[in-house]
């Protein structure tokens, strides 16, 4: 019933790259993607994945992208795109889909452990709407620190908190909508994704995990098994996103999984 991620970026060739482009820079825009600017600037991805030191094909509205190998326009586009990043002086920032430690850290100026002391973390999971502390003291993660943290602190952390889990497993996931030539938009499972678009599915191997297995996925929350595709086999999934920029922005990366049943 999908559309796989590559096909999805083919698809969308013709509408990315709308943003704005400078002789040595671009401003990324709603839809882009390193292959399409890459594209319009007659570079590779690894190239501009080089020169703006990316770890990840991720970008985001706004971001911006030294096109050029020329020293001077890298600093020039490097000064751009840390003003429309954070501010490092904020003392507090709400985690957004896609975010990471590393990302994170690096657009606040700090390292990752330093980060991760900031907020008392024993490990690199985040989710959504939680919000970090990137500068003040650092604290050790331990029972102490989570009982003198304030009311509000504690709800907020124990909405957020990691649900506990049957079994544990790491896979590579992709993301697909229910948009595009041909898909019917009904899961393997008969779920109705354009009825229901807000619905959090992922296509699984069945002979790892079950369709109807209620799971989490880091970066992307709780969600059903409830779809299949011909490209899911072994530790692969496929998350649902109904908006094809934002699925684009997921990528191809590696993510814990936990079976919640």
């Amino acid at each position: 019933m999908k559309k796989s991620l590559i096909a999805l970026t083919a698809a969308l060739t013709l509408g990315a790259g709308a943003g704005t482009v400078s002789a040595s820079g671009h401003t990324v825009s709603k839809g882009d993607t390193l292959w399409s600017i890459s594209q319009a600037n007659s570079v590779t991805v690894a190239q501009l994945k080089q020169w703006n030191s990316l770890s990840s094909d991720l970008i985001y509205p706004g971001d911006v992208l030294t096109t050029s190998g020329d020293s001077k326009a890298t600093q020039t586009n490097q000064k751009a795109s840390a003003a429309a990043k954070p501010a490092a002086s904020a003392s507090t920032y709400t985690v957004k889909s896609g975010d990471t430690l590393y990302r994170i850290a690096t657009n606040h100026g700090i390292s990752v452990n330093t980060l991760m002391g900031l907020n008392g973390l024993s490990s690199t999971l985040i989710h959504p709407g939680q919000a970090l502390k990137v500068s003040g003291k650092v604290v050790q993660a331990s029972a102490s620190n989570t009982a003198s943290a304030s009311k509000s602190d504690n709800a907020a952390s124990a909405s957020k908190s990691e649900p506990s889990a049957t079994r544990e497993l790491s896979v590579r996931a992709t993301a697909y909508t229910a948009y595009c030539n041909g898909c019917s938009g009904i899961t393997a499972t008969g779920i109705d994704l354009k009825a229901n678009p807000n619905q959090k599915v992922i296509a699984v191997d069945p002979k790892v995990i079950p369709l109807g297995t209620k799971v989490w996925v880091e970066g992307y929350g709780e969600a059903i098994a409830g779809d299949t595709g011909g490209a899911i086999k072994g530790n692969r999934i496929d998350v649902f996103i109904p908006n094809k920029s934002r699925a684009l922005q997921w990528g191809s990366k590696t993510v814990t999984v936990k079976i919640l049943d």
